[in-house]
């Protein structure tokens, strides 16, 4: 059998959107039931692709750790963040590909995050049913913020955090606005998240349009019985 080194990709189920949409938490729900790999970008791309982030910024004759602080999340605008992190989507998203050809599974890859665009996704899927876009509503991203702590919490190392925060949070929507976009465009279906529906719910819309590519649910294990009581000590 020839390897393939562009199947999983091809195969893989994709959840891209915006952040605070519960993208991570509906592929770990999937994952669970349907015994799938779920491969989450923003670990990945924070962790795993620093050396190449690194490299690149050499290469480009940038400061190997990037821009400072300030000048990231205070200085600039939400627009220019904005159009920054778009224009470096399609270079992370070839360093997920690597990641994702290194993986060779049974049941099918589901690859959830925010870089996960459609118009990167969509050149190499076979059927529009193989993605969905989260977003969240602006009360829900509010409702996040508020209640997650790494939500609310502002740039580590900048001298005004509460401009940080709203630059971030702005930015964050401007970019899921794209993905919004781009899906319609490609006719690939969005959910928008605005809270009235619990986790397990909002798995069971993406299930619903991952169904076609699904295996069947995982069995439950077994459920504990309590022993019976021993004779002498029944009443």
């Amino acid at each position: 059998m020839t390897w393939d080194p562009d199947e999983t990709p091809r195969r893989a189920l994709w959840i891209g959107g915006g952040q605070w949409a519960g993208k991570s938490t509906v592929a770990r729900l999937l994952a669970h039931r349907y015994g799938l790999t779920a491969y989450h970008y923003d670990y990945h791309d924070a962790r795993g692709h620093d050396d190449r982030r690194i490299a690149r910024r050499v290469l480009l004759g940038e400061p190997p750790g990037g821009p400072d602080p300030d000048t990231m999340w205070v200085r600039s605008t939400p627009a220019d963040m904005a159009a920054q992190t778009l224009a470096g989507f399609p270079v992370r998203f070839g360093w997920a590909l690597d990641d994702l050809r290194g993986l060779v599974s049974g049941r099918p890859i589901l690859a959830e995050g925010w870089g996960l665009r459609p118009e990167l996704v969509a050149p190499i899927i076979g059927s529009a049913r193989q993605m969905v876009v989260m977003v969240p509503t602006a009360e829900f991203r509010a409702r996040q913020v508020r209640e997650l702590p790494r939500a609310a919490a502002a740039p580590a190392g900048v001298s005004d955090p509460d401009r940080a925060q709203r630059n971030r949070l702005e930015r964050d929507r401007l970019v899921a606005e794209d993905a919004v976009r781009s899906a319609r465009r490609l006719g690939i279906r969005v959910i928008e998240v605005d809270g009235t529906l619990g986790a397990g719910a909002v798995a069971d819309l993406v299930a619903e349009h991952f169904r076609p590519y699904l295996p069947p649910p995982e069995p439950s294990p077994p459920r504990e019985q309590s022993p019976p009581p021993s004779p002498e000590r029944a009443s």
